[in-house]
């Protein structure tokens, strides 16, 4: 058994103005610093429309089609642009994710990472925003609920920003638990303890600006990994989104490389006694380019850990 890394050179053709956040060097930062680990390097399939259907309607994908430019760059909101190659690299994105599950529930490794953009957790049912064009995680979740006919699939979210996007997209899935920790208040002013969703399967762990790993660790310790292992989950999926770091310019908590390393080893420790190992990670934010190559190193070091 191994861990897979799973990308491709398309996630590359997703090209932001100068300036935004969500830029190419961020990939390029994550691979080089996977370059030198032992992983199963498998390439990013193209979603196709059954998989995104899952979760977003046809409206949805024609809209993102209809909106891709011939050359430079097209705003859909503030913070979320299109370039020519948007639309292949976002379908490799959730494509790696649908990827990673088969790999895993296969047996054919451990566990995966999937280090693809755009990020996809902010995504809803009919509006990309927050970077994010289709909902990656939320996919995953349906693809391993409906094709492999799991009945219980956990996704944990410890990206800053609240998950908006997933939390809409499972908000109705009884089958599925989300648990999603984020700094509050920040945007998208979403994920207060009382958004619980249809059938009390959402966790949402507000932590204040300026905390740090310390904070975190007791959140996890006293309510995400009693709720995980309440909920005996199949398959754990991660949004691993590492801009909590102290580091990063969009936020404030104040979380270091070995609080993502930390936290990571205790979701896979969690994950070989309820679901035997099987974990799902892709990559979601993280603008501080040396903060997010060191924390995501250490998350996938984790999971090699794990799957030895």
């Amino acid at each position: 058994m191994t861990t897979a890394l799973i990308t491709h050179a398309d996630c590359l053709g997703h090209v932001t103005p100068p300036g935004h956040p969500e830029r190419v060097a961020r990939l390029d930062h994550v691979l080089h610093a996977m370059a030198a680990l032992d992983l199963l390097r498998l390439a990013a399939p193209r979603a196709g429309d059954a998989d995104l259907l899952r979760c977003h309607p046809q409206a949805h994908l024609d809209r993102i089609r209809a909106a891709l430019p011939a050359g430079g760059a097209a705003q859909l909101d503030a913070d979320t642009w299109l370039s020519p190659g948007s639309e292949e690299a976002a379908r490799r994105a959730a494509g790696a994710a649908v990827r990673a599950v088969d790999a895993v529930l296969g047996g054919e490794v451990r566990n995966a990472f999937c280090a693809t953009r755009p990020p996809g957790h902010h995504a809803e049912q009919e509006t990309p925003m927050g970077f994010c064009l289709f909902g990656n995680v939320a996919i995953a979740a349906r693809h391993a609920l409906d094709h492999h006919g799991l009945e219980r699939v956990a996704v944990v979210d410890f990206d800053v920003h609240h998950g908006n996007g997933t939390q809409a997209l499972l908000w109705d899935e009884p089958r599925a638990l989300l648990v999603t920790s984020q700094q509050m208040p920040l945007w998208p002013g979403s994920g207060a303890p009382s958004e619980r969703g249809a059938h009390g399967q959402i966790l949402n762990v507000p932590l204040a600006p300026r905390s740090g790993g310390a904070e975190m660790r007791a959140a996890y310790e006293t309510l995400v990994f009693p709720r995980l292992d309440a909920f005996a989950p199949e398959l754990l999926l991660i949004s691993a989104g590492f801009d909590a770091h102290q580091d990063d310019p969009l936020a404030e908590l104040a979380w270091s490389t070995e609080d993502f390393r930390w936290l990571s080893r205790e979701l896979c420790r969690r994950a070989e006694t309820l679901c035997g190992g099987r974990v799902v990670s892709v990559l979601e934010g993280g603008y501080d380019l040396e903060a997010l190559a060191a924390s995501a190193r250490a998350h996938v070091e984790e999971l090699i850990e794990a799957g030895k």
